[in-house]
């Protein structure tokens, strides 16, 4: 299964004999049989960027790594790695940048490893330099476009890290306007908003 957000909203990628389970769906959770036609895909792309009317839109194909290979070949992919951060009184590293409570993480660069990028990424955006790498969390995607419209998928690999360093600087080049230690929970609760791929990290170790 593929779980790719879009909007905000998520687009799920699963074989035919999962969608034969989620069968028939309803108006705000559609579940659909992929027709093998990259415009389908295309079309269900344009009406998530569009709209945010729907929970989640489920596609399903008999060729299930054809549909993935056509729906990535509409975007420009890009890896990224980033760490959940608790410090010794068991607060999570967050950060607030361009509206939204986040995780701190960025682009891996060429011939770097996800781990150290994981790392380097926390420690360039938050000032703390004492991490200890954790274990892997898991996979997350979501899309955006650039200020070109080019479309972009974000794959960030996530890790979960512990540190001794209370003091925070944010990176305020990345815009980043504040890095604080919070209580996850509370974080993903009312304003201001929470990206859905956030929660879902945070959930694994909440």
């Amino acid at each position: 299964m593929y779980k790719i957000y879009i909007n905000d909203t998520p687009l799920i990628l699963i074989t035919a004999a999962e969608g034969a389970k989620k069968l028939p769906g309803d108006n705000i959770n559609p579940v659909h049989r992929y027709n093998g036609k990259v415009k389908f895909l295309s079309n269900y792309v344009d009406m998530l960027e569009k709209t945010d009317r729907f929970e989640s839109i489920t596609l399903f194909a008999t060729d299930f790594e054809s549909m993935i290979k056509d729906f990535t070949g509409l975007y420009k992919i890009i890896d990224a790695a980033g760490g959940v951060v608790f410090n010794t009184k068991q607060e999570t590293l967050m950060i607030f940048r361009r509206g939204f409570w986040d995780l701190p993480k960025g682009k891996i660069d060429p011939g770097e490893t996800k781990e150290v990028a994981a790392v380097r990424e926390v420690q360039e955006e938050t000032g703390i330099k004492n991490i200890v790498l954790g274990d892997f969390l898991q996979k997350t995607f979501h899309t955006y476009r650039t200020s070109k419209g080019k479309r972009i998928l974000k794959r960030t690999y996530w890790y979960k890290m512990t540190t001794t360093d209370m003091e925070l600087t944010p990176e305020t080049e990345e815009d980043i306007e504040m890095a604080v230690w919070r209580d996850a929970a509370d974080s993903m609760l009312g304003k201001p908003k929470m990206f859905e791929n956030i929660k879902e990290v945070l959930e694994l170790v909440i």
